[in-house]
C-alpha cells in the first residue's frame, strides 16, 4: 500500500522509456536484460558542491532497463546531512534530468516525507533556491522483497508508461529504492472518497485503466498462467505466495499468543480455500467476472488531485492520479472496486490508523454513483445511461469478490509486521498486527454473511 507512482493518468511529461542514456549511440535496453556495468564520476569541491567528473569514485549499473547507483539511504535518517549528500549522489548518478548537470550541495535540499505510504517511506525531494523540479524519492519498506518482485513492478511501470503513456517517469533505482516523476498535485483525504463528484471521477479512471490489455503487461497466456480460460488472478497468486512467510513472522516469540490464535492461519487457509471453491461456483452458475489488469491499491493515500490546469478538452475526470502499481495485477474488475470501498473505511493518518470504520463503508446510492461512472466509461465514451440490471449484477460481483480483498491484506498486515516483530519494537509506526486483525475479521465476517 504505497503512494506515487501513478497510475490511470497521463503524465505531465511526455512518455518516456525509462532506459539508460550512457551515450546517444546506445539502443534501448529491455525491462529485462541484464545489468551492465558503468563506471560514473562523481566530485565535490571544496565548498560541498556536486558535480559530475571524469574521476570513477562509484559505480552505476543498468538493471531492467534502468540507472542503478550502488547506494542504500536510511529512511530514518532522512532529516541528516549525510543523508542528503548520498541523495544528491543518487539524484547526479541516475542522471536525473536538470539535477545531474546543477551545482548543488547538500544543505540546499528539501526533502519532505510524504504521509499515506504503507509500504515504503516516500518523499518528495526539492531545492528551493534552484530550478531543478520536484521529484519524488521512494525507498522500499524492509519487508516489502517478501511481498513485491520489484523488477516486476518496473517492467509493469515500463509498458504503461511507453505504450499506454499512463503513469511516472522512473528516472533510475538505487540500492533500496528509486527516484520518480513527481505530479504537482495534493493526496486525497478520506472524505474526498465521499464527495460524489471525486467517487464519480475515481470510478472513470478505474475503467480507464481496466481497459489496458493484460497481455501487454503479463505477456501471452501460456498453460502455466491458465485458470480454465483466464488469467492467473493476482489476489489467489499473492494468498499463496504470501502464507510462508505470514507463519514465519507468527512463529516469533515476540509474537502475542493472543495474536497468534486470532489470526490462525491454519483455520484461515481452509477457509480461504473454501472461499475459492464457492467462488468458482458462483461463476459457473452467475457468470465470471472480467478479468482486467487491476490496480488492488486504491486507498486515499494513492489518490492524487492535479492542482495544475487541465488541457483544453481533457475530461475533468483525469485531474485525478492513482499512484503506486506495487500490488498490480490481473484479477476480476469487481476486486478491484471492493477493494476500494473498503479504503473508504480507513483513515491512515488517523491516531489509529490500523483500523476500519464499517460506518464509512460506502452505502448503495454511494456505489451505484461509483458504478455508474465506471460502466459509463467502460461501455463507450458516448454512452448516456446504464441500464438498472448492469448496476444491479456489479454490485452482487463486488459484494462476492468483497472477502477477497480482506484476505488478501490480512497476510500483507502480518509480513509487513516482520521487522517490528524481529526487533521487538510492538508497533512500530504502524500496528500491522492489529492491521490485520481487523482485515482477518473482515473476511470472516462477510464469508458467513455470503454463506460460505
Amino acid at each position: 500500500m504505497g503512494l506515487q507512482s501513478a497510475l490511470f493518468a497521463e503524465s505531465s511529461l511526455p512518455a518516456s522509456t525509462p532506459v539508460s542514456t550512457l551515450s546517444d549511440s546506445r539502443p534501448e535496453t529491455s525491462p529485462f536484460q541484464s545489468s551492465v556495468l558503468v563506471h560514473e564520476g562523481l566530485s565535490r569541491t571544496s565548498s560541498g558542491v556536486f558535480s559530475p567528473s571524469s574521476n570513477p569514485t562509484f559505480k552505476v549499473d543498468v538493471v531492467n532497463g534502468l540507472r542503478n547507483v550502488d547506494v542504500k539511504l536510511d529512511p530514518r535518517s532522512y532529516r541528516s546531512p549525510s543523508f542528503a549528500t548520498q541523495l544528491v549522489s543518487v539524484l547526479v548518478g541516475l542522471r536525473v534530468p536538470a539535477w545531474c548537470t546543477a551545482q548543488l550541495n547538500p544543505t540546499m535540499l528539501s526533502v519532505r516525507k510524504v504521509s499515506g505510504s504503507l509500504t515504503n517511506a516516500v518523499y518528495f525531494v526539492s531545492c528551493p533556491s534552484s530550478s531543478v523540479p520536484t521529484v519524488l524519492l521512494r525507498i522500499y519498506g524492509p519487508s516489502s522483497s517478501s511481498l513485491i518482485s520489484r523488477s516486476r513492478e518496473l517492467h509493469t511501470l515500463h509498458i504503461l508508461s511507453s505504450r499506454y503513456h499512463i503513469g511516472p517517469r522512473i528516472y533510475g533505482t538505487f540500492s533500496n529504492g528509486r527516484i520518480e516523476e513527481y505530479f504537482d498535485s495534493v493526496t486525497l483525504v478520506p472524505s474526498d472518497l465521499r464527495d460524489e463528484t471525486i467517487s464519480r471521477w475515481i470510478g472513470a479512471r478505474m475503467a480507464e485503466l481496466h481497459s489496458v490489455e493484460i497481455s501487454a503487461v503479463e505477456g501471452p497466456l501460456t498453460v502455466s498462467s491458465l485458470e480454465g480460460k483466464s488469467w492467473k488472478i493476482g489476489v489467489k497468486r499473492n494468498v499463496k505466495a504470501w502464507l510462508p512467510a505470514a507463519r514465519e513472522v507468527l512463529a516469533h516469540p515476540n509474537v502475542d499468543e493472543g495474536d497468534r490464535v486470532a489470526l490462525g492461519l491454519d483455520a484461515f487457509n481452509e477457509q480461504w480455500a473454501q472461499y475459492i471453491r464457492w467462488l468458482s461456483h458462483i461463476e459457473k452458475t452467475e457468470g465470471a467476472n472480467r478479468r482486467v489488469f487491476a490496480h488492488n491499491d486504491a486507498q486515499h493515500g494513492n489518490l492524487l488531485r492535479l492542482t495544475s490546469k487541465l488541457a483544453e478538452g481533457v475530461p475533468e475526470h483525469r485531474q485525478i492520479v492513482v499512484v503506486d502499481f506495487e500490488y498490480a495485477s490481473p484479477n476480476p474488475l469487481a476486486f478491484d472496486i471492493a477493494n476500494h470501498f473498503h479504503e473508504w473505511t480507513a483513515d491512515y493518518n488517523s491516531s489509529t490508523p490500523h483500523v476500519l470504520d464499517l460506518s464509512r463503508y460506502p452505502t448503495l446510492d454511494q456505489r451505484r454513483n461509483f458504478y455508474e461512472a465506471y460502466l459509463l466509461r467502460a461501455q463507450a465514451p458516448s454512452s448516456e445511461a446504464v441500464s438498472e440490471a448492469s448496476l444491479t449484477k456489479l454490485d452482487r460481483q463486488v459484494r462476492v469478490w468483497s472477502p477477497a480483498a480482506h484476505g488478501m491484506w490480512a497476510i500483507w498486515g502480518i509480513v509487513q509486521a516482520r521487522d517490528n516483530v524481529e526487533r521487538g519494537m510492538g508497533e512500530g509506526d504502524f500496528d500491522y498486527i492489529g492491521y490485520a486483525k481487523c482485515r482477518m475479521e473482515g473476511f470472516l465476517r462477510e464469508i458467513k454473511d455470503l454463506g460460505v
